[in-house]
């Protein structure tokens, strides 16, 4: 007997059996309710799949646009900062990622360009106020002279005057060409190995004369240390600390310098018996045209000496501190790598 055949015709299903008499069999029911339920399921899919689609093209929106908020605004920063805002700084909230991490150093990076820039323009200021005195005296001391006939005598003291002056100027004009090599990178120093101890020695030697008129006395502990640099700028950084504390110090005072090594570094103190600096100047005595109490700054009075100091003794690779005890003491030590 065959097998029977099944038909569906509408919302009816029938099964036909043929008989071996040759007859058929029909049987058929209504599928109207599993039509129903099947449309409903696919109704029902095609609404969790959209949901599913939506949800995940909202998330992927919120996902991406939280991810790339940071991009935006660094961008916008940027776009601040190059317009001459240079206080903007990036939000960090978000610094967990990546571009979290980015922006916590491009802050890092803005902080020290506004530090930059609002010491250079400090710098131009003070430069310009110290250049004005000495071209104001020598514009003042020509007028005078040109404005009557004077004797001779009057005439050499216009001209000496002017010659100091302009003194003063060539001096600052030098300083500030040294401070702007080493800030470029071009200054040429030695590298050569000397006796550090020899030439602290000598400069004592050299300022004995300003300690005897001043009646302070230098005392010396020096041991043999050797390291490897330019002795003539290291010279000129020696000098310059003698130099001021002899000069800020108080009559009949002392001035010791030490030199010693010490786990690998070549450590010179020179401290001195005088007039102390304020707690509150102490961290900017290395500042360029910085004066405390006027004082404490050499390089012809135009706060640069310290400055330079600094220059040299870092380009050499080494480090300068101070500490002080107003009307008591006031030590400078510089540290710098021994020859290998």
């Amino acid at each position: 007997m065959k097998p029977p055949r099944m038909f569906t015709e509408g919302e009816f299903r029938e099964l036909m059996q043929m008989l071996p008499s040759g007859e058929y069999i029909v049987v058929g029911c209504s599928i109207a309710p599993e039509l129903r339920e099947l449309q409903l399921t696919a109704m029902t899919l095609a609404g969790f799949g959209g949901g599913i689609l939506i949800l995940g093209l909202a998330g992927g929106w919120w996902f991406v646009g939280r991810a790339l908020r940071p991009i935006s605004e660094i961008s916008s920063t940027a776009t601040k900062i190059s317009a001459g805002d240079l206080s903007q700084r990036i939000n960090t909230a978000e610094a967990e990622s990546e571009l979290g991490q980015l922006a916590a150093v491009l802050n890092s990076t803005f902080a020290r360009l506004e530090t930059a820039f609002a010491q250079q323009i400090q710098f131009a200021s003070d430069a310009a106020h110290e250049l004005r005195t000495p071209v104001s005296v020598i514009l003042t001391q020509t007028q005078t002279a040109l404005n009557r006939e004077r004797d001779a005598a009057s005439y050499k003291q216009t001209v000496e005057a002017c010659q100091r002056a302009a003194q003063r100027m060539r001096k600052l004009i030098e300083s500030l060409l040294e401070l702007a090599r080493f800030d470029a990178g071009q200054e040429m120093l030695k590298r050569l190995k000397f006796d550090l101890s020899k030439t602290v020695a000598d400069c004592a030697e050299m300022v004995q004369p300003l300690a005897d008129e001043r009646h302070v006395k230098i005392i010396s502990e020096l041991e043999a240390v050797e390291i490897t640099g330019d002795s003539e700028r290291l010279a000129q950084v020696v000098t310059n600390l003698l130099t001021n504390a002899i000069q800020y110090n108080k009559p009949d005072g002392e001035v010791r310098v030490k030199l010693a090594e010490q786990g690998g570094l070549a450590v010179l103190e020179i401290s001195d018996t005088g007039q102390g600096i304020a707690p509150e100047d102490l961290p900017r005595v290395f500042e360029r045209f910085y004066r405390a109490d006027k004082s404490r700054t050499g390089g012809g009075s135009a706060g640069l000496g310290l400055s330079i100091c600094k220059a040299i003794v870092e380009a050499h690779g080494g480090t300068i501190e101070v500490s002080s005890v107003e009307k008591i003491e006031t030590k400078f030590v510089v540290r710098l790598p021994v020859a290998s």
